[in-house]
């Protein structure tokens, strides 16, 4: 979940790892620190809080003067946000900063006080860095492997040692790290946006590969000290994908990026008006799992409901961290979906091995190239959403959920459940929303007014039925975790089951009905809310009538001529709803409290 970086060259260190810092702030906050070579010590600076909090002591006591660091900016998981519990961690030889967690650490923590070491921190790191110290006799390779050796986790490295004044030491195991190359320069980070503004090129570690970093190239070797060749990628996007461009946050950009990111998206998979998933046959396979986390998981949801719809093939859609314990009942005839935007959620990665464990077929549904659920996968779909910097997604939820119609127009065609004219219009419907959504987005004021009326709300519920309750899942999950607001989704025909219970006057309920068979089922929920003094707010499409006692305000989208696609719709003053609402609030939009974007620890 945390961010690492470091760089080794012939530039100011600070202001390279601090700058790197920025681009990875959404993958935590909780603190931030640097560890940089100066007069050929290592100095440390460290402070609890935001990047900025760091950045204002640098103002104060000085920047570490060097070219060669490391820094971090954390996620807590292993003791609270605080200075000690900060990275860097260090001895007096070594010093580290990590992403990821030691699961093994309390074992190891027992035999170094053994040995005679103290801590300072609650952390896990410090296990590491001691560790290191215990075996490192002035080889620091040797340490490193025998470390490696004792540790069970998942984890990337980036170790100075205090003999190798212009060199850095990194490792990954299971989390994400890339080593940059630039001219007279080495860099290490956990996402490529850190390191784009200096440089596009870079090697992708493996698990337990070693990168030795400095001003004169990288070397990267495995556990047997080995020297491994390895191919040199090169980023496919741009400094500007990873900036604000003029806008208020990153998640209005991510927002309006959305057509774009659908285009992009969904033409490399159409060929002459069909679905085209070159060298992938779905006409095998018996029933289907779609597994994810969080936002990917409510577009799994919208999956399973479009597949059953058109396919008739079963679809069991199941969060990770449930699938991977729960002994699911997979076998040969399954195709088991991957989703995560990152390729790198912990959860999803467990879930991938399993399910090709129990003899699966696995696809992944995947935005980041060369990832490890991106590599490990059977079959592989990119999205191609582009740097998701804002923690609350957007345009990667909805690219998503256009693959997964794609998909299954591909499965109903190969099914014989419609016919190739039948899938041509379903894929010419899909291929109008690009243009549809950028004309929604320039007409955002209604759903500004409606969020000024949520401000103060303590609690609310989104319902609707069908895909509107897939979409409501999302909504609702959007809003409460950028505005705070306690929020939760229910089909709304299960409110009379015990959820009604919670409705009190002027409690606020979105509700969506989009879908013209249910219509008048949902209608007859809200009235359901309506009266018991609920605050109604209606999403549904645009010419449909509402009577002024149902509902207090209403949000429209555009009529697709298909309730099918709607959500590709929907989403849209949904997100808007969640955003406005949270800028109101006077809340950080981009990075809300407690959460972080690649969610890569158990």
């Amino acid at each position: 979940m945390c961010g690492i970086v470091g760089f080794s060259g012939k530039n100011n260190a600070s202001e390279i790892l601090i700058n790197s810092l920025k681009k990875l702030e959404y993958r935590g906050y909780d603190s931030a620190g640097i560890a940089v070579f100066e007069g050929g010590n290592i100095r440390i600076e460290k402070s609890k809080g935001r990047l900025a909090d760091l950045e204002a002591k640098l103002s104060t006591v000085g920047e570490p003067n060097g070219t060669c660091g490391i820094g971090h900016t954390r996620w807590a998981t292993h003791g609270e946000p605080s200075d000690v519990n900060s990275h860097p961690h260090s001895t007096a030889r070594i010093a580290i900063v990590h992403n990821g967690i030691i699961e093994n650490y309390k074992v190891l923590k027992e035999f170094l006080i053994e040995q005679g070491r103290s801590f300072q921190s609650e952390t896990d790191t410090e296990v590491i860095v001691q560790m290191l110290d215990h075996y490192y006799t002035g080889n620091p390779i040797s340490a490193i492997v025998q470390t490696l050796r004792e540790l069970t986790g998942s984890f990337a490295l980036g170790i100075l040692f205090a003999d190798f004044p212009d060199t850095i030491f990194a490792i990954r195991r299971e989390s994400p790290l890339i080593v940059g190359v630039g001219e007279n320069a080495s860099y290490i980070a956990s996402d490529v946006p850190a390191i784009l503004q200096y440089t596009k090129d870079y090697y992708l570690l493996e698990h337990n590969e070693i990168a030795v970093l400095s001003p004169y190239g990288t070397s990267i070797y495995d556990m047997h000290y080995k020297k491994l060749d390895k191919e040199l990628k090169t980023a496919d996007f741009d400094m500007e994908a990873a900036e604000k461009q003029g806008f208020a946050h990153f998640m209005l950009k991510e927002i309006h990026e959305q057509p774009t990111a659908v285009k992009t998206t969904i033409t490399p998979c159409i060929e002459n008006g069909l679905p085209n998933f070159e060298g992938m046959d779905f006409s095998k396979y018996k029933k289907l799992f779609i597994v994810a986390c969080g936002t990917a998981y409510y577009a799994g949801v919208v999956g399973k409901y479009v597949i059953e719809k058109l396919a008739k093939i079963p679809v069991d859609v199941d969060i990770a961290s449930e699938f991977r314990y729960r002994e699911p009942l997979v076998g040969a005839d399954d195709l088991v979906i991957i989703i995560s935007q990152s390729g790198e959620t912990a959860d999803s990665l467990a879930s991938l091995r399993l399910a090709k464990k129990l003899g699966a077929c696995t696809l992944a549904i995947i935005n980041v190239k060369g990832s490890s659920i991106a590599r490990e996968a059977d079959l592989l779909l990119y999205t191609h959403a582009g740097p998701e910097i804002a923690v609350a997604s957007t345009k990667a939820y909805i690219v998503q959920i256009s693959v997964m119609y794609l998909l299954a127009f591909q499965l109903a065609l190969v099914n014989d459940k419609i016919t190739e004219n039948e899938c041509t219009e379903y894929v010419k419907l899909l291929q109008t929303t690009p243009e549809i959504i950028e004309k929604m987005l320039e007409n955002k004021e209604a759903v500004q007014y409606v969020s000024s009326s949520l401000v103060n709300t303590e609690s609310l519920f989104y319902i609707g039925r069908g895909l509107d309750y897939a979409l409501s899942l999302e909504g609702s999950l959007k809003l409460k975790e950028i505005s705070y607001i306690h929020s939760e989704s229910y089909g709304a025909g299960e409110l009379k089951h015990g959820p009604i219970s919670l409705i009190t006057r002027d409690m606020p309920v979105v509700a969506i009905a989009t879908q013209t068979m249910l219509f008048d089922k949902t209608i007859s929920n809200i009235k359901e809310v309506r009266a018991r003094g609920a605050k109604v707010i209606i999403v549904c499409k645009e010419k449909t009538e509402i009577d002024a006692d149902v509902a207090d305000y209403v949000l429209y989208i555009p009529d697709l001529q298909n309730d099918l696609l709607n959500p590709m719709l929907t989403v849209i003053p949904l997100q808007l709803l969640a955003y406005y609402t949270s800028v109101l609030k006077g809340n950080d939009v981009d990075q809300p409290r407690n959460l972080a974007k690649s969610v890569t620890v158990e």
